[in-house]
């Protein structure tokens, strides 16, 4: 089976030009296009919903008016004339008058008797004739005068209400307006733009009125709104359709535009996707060549050139491989601490051993009565000798072998009071003034051996490093996470090139020193799950500070 060669980075920047230049285009189309869809839709319906309130409002306003012509009307002094059939006309002028300020509102208006014999009526041709009227569809009072209102016919709508005489207070007949229902169609009809249907329908789904496209084609956006009357009519809706295909039509045109500009894109990414790859295949080239010959001598890196990215990747190899030579050197030193660990482990019975029995020896002769003063100064210094080499072969132990910390509750402000009380002494004899500000108990789980062997070195250090009449400040501080210790003098301090290797073996500042002690310092607080930090006391002199987690 044969095999096939692996892609070039250049013929992959192509692929990824490529598929860069045309996949989030077509992402980008595609999603567009869904949520211009979704967002049109619910445009659509939000105006539609829009539209049915507005003409709801609209036809309830108009029917209320209609309502409130005929209750008003009913209770005119002139209506009276009824009583007496009309004889001079006045009734009659005034409903034709009416009539004609009204334009197309109403078809008629009639005053009828109790047997429904027209008396009075806006239309001279239907007095003394018998008024049919359709059966009632409802009715309802008005500030307690009854109003009827009857079924539609032929685009008419009759509403009726009585007219009572001044003097029984009885009715003497009704006053019947006859309401042009084709005002209505045509407020649908005004409202119906867009391709938008409406239709009024009652309580029961009948239609009452449409507009003149109204034909509930399928695959439409339709909503209902129910109309709130002033007037006790209850179930009514306005629905509203319309048509999908006019709906979505910016989509499609959106969709357009987009396949256009994929087109485009694809035109001009193959036009630029050439130099654009040569221009970061060239360093990048160059860099593999500088690192196949990275263990030759002499070896010199490219210039650096390219694209930002590159710029950083070549930055990145030539940081890395300084950074090996640097880690082989790093290496080589801690394979000899790894030595001098394991050979101080080895030794330190055959050193201890020794060192004991020249102290001891020291004592006996040093209390011998005929011993001279320079015998005394002798053995003094083979004394101070033995104690410094013990205390390098315990420092090189704790180095090489720490043990883990034995870890029980520990109060931190008496326990700090304790060693401060130790070292007063060797404070004093440097007149240096040895402060504690611990304002509270502070409990944390330690091991007391390990945690006064830490202050011990910290404060020692800063005993030694600094001149007569120091001052060594030691705080106290916690929050509901951590427990906090700072060690801070007035000496010279750290210079910041030496900051870094502070916690390293055998690093010191001080002539006589091993460098141990904060190796074994930073070891121990590190068992127990805290960190310890270097920064710059108030008085520009150094200071530590550690932190203890709470368990």
């Amino acid at each position: 089976m044969p095999k096939h060669s692996p892609l070039t980075i250049r013929k992959m920047l192509l692929i990824a030009f490529l598929l860069a230049g045309l996949l989030p285009a077509l992402l980008v189309s595609v999603l567009s296009f869904y949520q211009a869809r979704t967002a049109l839709r619910t445009e659509i319906k939000h105006d539609l919903k829009t539209t049915g309130k507005a003409v709801g409002e609209h036809i309830d306003r108009v029917l209320f008016e209609r309502v409130q012509n005929v209750r008003s009307w009913s209770q005119l002094a002139i209506m009276q004339d009824m009583q007496i059939g009309d004889i001079d006309k006045r009734l009659s002028v005034f409903l034709e008058e009416t009539h004609l300020s009204y334009a197309a509102q109403y078809i008629s208006i009639d005053v009828v008797d109790l047997q429904s014999i027209i008396v009075a009526s806006s239309n001279p041709q239907h007095i003394n004739q018998r008024l049919t009227s359709p059966p009632v569809w409802f009715s309802f009072k008005e500030d307690d005068q009854p109003i009827t209102i009857y079924h539609l016919q032929n685009d008419q709508l009759m509403i009726a209400t009585p007219v009572y005489s001044d003097l029984t207070l009885q009715p003497i007949g009704h006053l019947i307006a006859t309401f042009n229902w084709s005002v209505i169609q045509n407020l649908l009809n005004h409202a119906a733009q867009h391709s938008t249907e409406l239709a009024l329908v009652d309580e029961h789904g009948r239609l009452l009125a449409q507009s003149r496209n109204w034909s509930q084609p399928r695959y439409n956006l339709h909503t209902h709104i129910p109309i709130e009357s002033t007037l006790p009519i209850y179930g009514w809706e306005v629905k509203l359709n319309k048509e999908h295909d006019v709906a979505v039509a910016p989509v499609h045109r959106l969709g357009l535009i987009f396949m256009i500009l994929l087109v485009v894109i694809l035109f001009f990414s193959l036009l630029l996707v050439r130099p654009i790859a040569k221009r970061i295949t060239q360093p990048l080239e160059e860099l593999i060549r500088f690192v196949q010959q990275l263990r030759r001598p002499n070896v010199v890196a490219p210039p650096l050139s390219g694209p930002v990215e590159v710029q950083a990747l070549h930055q990145t190899f030539t940081k890395m491989a300084a950074e090996l030579a640097e880690s082989e050197q790093q290496l080589t030193r801690a394979a000899k601490l790894a030595v001098v660990g394991e050979m101080a482990a080895a030794m330190s019975h055959e050193v201890r051993t020794p060192l004991g029995i020249m102290r001891s020896s020291a004592d006996v002769l040093k209390r011998e009565p005929t011993l001279s003063e320079d015998g005394r100064e002798v053995l003094g210094f083979i004394i101070s000798e033995t104690e410094r080499l013990n205390k390098l072969v315990t420092s090189l132990i704790d180095s090489a072998r720490p043990r883990l910390p034995s870890k029980t509750p520990l109060e931190l402000q008496s326990h700090l009071q304790h060693v401060c009380d130790m070292l007063q002494k060797q404070a004093q004899d440097k007149h240096i003034q040895l402060s504690l500000n611990a304002p509270e108990p502070v409990t944390i789980a330690a091991d007391q051996d390990q945690m006064t062997q830490v202050l011990v070195n910290l404060i020692i250090n800063a005993i030694q490093i600094l001149p007569e009449h120091g001052q060594v400040a030691i705080s106290l501080s916690h929050d509901p996470l951590y427990a906090y210790l700072s060690v801070a003098d007035n000496g010279p301090g750290v210079p910041p090139a030496q900051q870094a290797h502070l916690f390293e073996a055998f690093f010191t500042q001080r002539a006589g020193g091993v460098g141990l002690g904060l190796a074994v310092v930073k070891q121990i607080v590190e068992a127990h799950g805290g960190t310890i930090t270097y920064s710059t006391s108030p008085w520009q002199g150094a200071q530590f500070n550690l932190a203890f987690p709470f368990e």
